[in-house]
């Protein structure tokens, strides 16, 4: 994308901050045994609305990619990485099939469901949608069906993304591009550039990355200078 869309860059800015908030207070509550209660509305609304968003602006993103294919591929073998590092140090809890498994897996996938017209695009969220209520109330002895969203017993993980039902954000992120972005509209013009939203919505997966390594170490860090 040669000239960034300020709304895009918005969102996707909305979305890392919102993900930093609640990856604190997780980290507060898991790592330094503070009583924060994340089932509650506030954190509620903030960790489904970043969620929503990473996965629907990906699915615009997809549109201006020069091969969508290679960039999931390669998100995908980042996810991979963070599998094998949180089995290392976590192990119980690992990262099985991740929002960076996911996002490489919907990428790859883009260039089929791009094709696909805006009707059975909307038919294939609703029911993707409906599929993940389905899925996630079965449990079957083997992993192997654990990136659909269907689990085994026991199943636990700190980052799970199954493609039912989230993969129903990503096509309405799809649907978003073909209605508006690749006829060149903008919904939101904008004059002047914001410098700071243009450079963490631009390496958003690097902040990703490194975000939860740098909070837990800095929790580690005042735990120990408490003692």
């Amino acid at each position: 994308m040669k000239k960034r869309i300020f709304e895009i860059d918005f969102l996707r800015f909305i979305a890392i901050i919102l993900m930093i908030i609640y990856h604190f207070a997780y980290d507060i509550k898991y790592y330094w045994t503070q009583n924060i209660n994340l089932e509650g509305l506030f954190l509620g609304i903030i960790v489904n609305t970043a969620q929503f968003l990473f996965i629907f602006v990906s699915g615009i993103s997809s549109g201006f990619s020069r091969n969508s294919f290679k960039r999931g591929l390669r998100v995908f073998g980042v996810g991979i990485l963070i599998t094998i590092a949180t089995y290392i140090f976590i192990r119980d809890e690992y990262v099985r099939f991740g929002i960076l498994h996911f996002l490489g897996v919907c990428m790859m996938l883009y260039p089929l469901l791009s094709k696909l017209n805006n009707r059975i695009l909307i038919a294939f969220a609703i029911i993707s949608y409906y599929l993940g209520y389905i899925f996630k109330n079965i449990t079957v002895d083997t992993f192997l069906f654990v990136p659909l969203g269907v689990c085994y017993k026991g199943f636990i993980s700190i980052d799970y993304f199954p493609i039912f039902p989230y993969i129903s954000y990503f096509i309405l992120g799809i649907l978003a591009y073909k209605s508006f972005y690749s006829k060149g509209r903008i919904l939101i013009p904008v004059k002047g550039r914001f410098k700071i939203v243009e450079f963490i919505s631009r390496n958003s997966l690097l902040i990703y990355i490194i975000h939860q390594p740098i909070f837990i170490g800095l929790i580690y860090l005042l735990r120990n200078l408490q003692k």
